[in-house]
């Protein structure tokens, strides 16, 4: 089983584990849930395009610096970012949550955007309104309730893209590194531009 504390995985092979596996948002007006279909990598002091590169200690990068399994939210013009850090305490690594496919709670997720249809949660941005996903969930875990994986059910990818990552210009190798996965025909990719399949891109559901 899939687990995202074991610090033995590298980020980028986390990054691509972690899909198919359901995220979940616990409310006072009910659950809310959705299969992962688009990852990031970000690895740390090396990767120009982390906010911890060179090391960067900052009080919004505190949750970055916790051990695996730490939510690290931040904020990005008006859009709440979802990320999960993947390495121990100390060793800033983190994965973006950029995109889910709706599972749970659609009608709750659709009043929380405003939106429909693959607009609803086929982008980091999109997904955190969605799922009503606030700075109050900075430094929680992914373990526990009320945002969380549910590591009991998965969806199998038929096949898993790589692909640079998405806003990262000007950062030399780091612009070009495919540490983008995404589930091969899903249609709640962000930026989707390739053929959608019948079974949004999964094999079977396991147990």
């Amino acid at each position: 089983m899939f687990n995202v504390t074991d610090d033995s995985k590298s980020t980028e092979e986390i990054a691509q584990q972690i899909l198919g596996h359901l995220l979940v948002r616990e409310t006072d007006f009910g659950k809310m849930s959705g299969w992962i279909v688009e990852t990031e990598a970000y690895l740390g002091y090396e990767d120009a395009a982390a906010h911890s590169y060179l090391g960067k200690r900052t009080p919004r990068l505190h949750s970055m610096y916790q051990e695996a399994g730490t939510i690290y939210v931040y904020q990005m013009h008006t859009h709440k970012m979802l990320n999960i850090v993947t390495q121990p305490k100390g060793v800033a690594h983190a994965v973006l949550i950029r995109a889910i496919e709706p599972n749970e709670g659609k009608e709750l997720m659709q009043l929380n955007r405003k939106k429909n249809g693959v607009d609803l949660t086929n982008g980091p941005g999109k997904l955190t309104k969605a799922l009503n996903i606030t700075m109050e969930d900075n430094g929680l875990s992914i373990l526990e309730k009320p945002l969380y994986l549910d590591l009991s059910k998965k969806l199998e990818p038929v096949n898993i893209d790589s692909s640079p990552r998405i806003g990262i210009p000007n950062k030399g190798e780091w612009t070009e590194a495919k540490l983008r996965y995404t589930v091969t025909g899903n249609p709640y990719i962000s930026r989707n531009r390739g053929k959608v399949s019948m079974d949004n891109g999964w094999k079977s559901m396991l147990e």
